[in-house]
């Protein structure tokens, strides 16, 4: 099972990796879609690491579209997210420190699905999605882009 350690510093032990995630609305802006991941059961933004080769649009797209079946367009970047308080360690034993650029992104074509990594896709209200126990932070990604800032939050 994935799992989060947290420490002093802890992720100065890890291999640095890049990820993404991705905020998706719904039409009117009252709705987030949420994955639920396979390896440990939680709810999160669709997203995951970017991979070489590929710009960081491009990666978020694929993952987007891997975890979702959704095809989408990115539309800004809303936060950077690093704590080196916290280790991602992954279940054959792979440790990293991960940084997170989050997206908005708009939908192009498709319908949820399932994958291979996640045992639910859902539509969730944005007030109760920022109170559940999301998956890496992610309310708080959903706070940021909510806040309607111009610039991308840096945490």
């Amino acid at each position: 099972m994935t799992r989060v350690l947290y420490g002093d510093r802890i992720s100065k032990q890890a291999k640095l990796r890049l990820s993404c995630s991705a905020i998706l609305f719904n039409g009117d802006r009252t709705k987030v879609l949420l994955t639920r991941r396979k390896d440990n059961w939680s709810w999160c933004l669709p997203g995951g690491m970017i991979e070489a080769g590929e710009t960081v649009s491009e990666g978020c797209a694929r993952e987007v579209w891997e975890e979702t079946g959704l095809k989408v367009r990115i539309l800004r970047l809303t936060g950077i997210y690093s704590d080196p308080h916290q280790l991602v360690e992954y279940p054959d034993g792979n440790q990293a420190f991960i940084v997170v650029l989050n997206f908005e992104v708009e939908l192009l074509e498709g319908e949820p699905r399932l994958s291979s990594e996640t045992i639910g896709v859902d539509w969730f209200p944005i007030g109760e999605a920022v109170e559940m126990d999301l998956f890496h932070g992610h309310a708080q990604h959903i706070k940021d882009s909510m806040a309607g800032r111009e610039g991308a939050f840096i945490r």
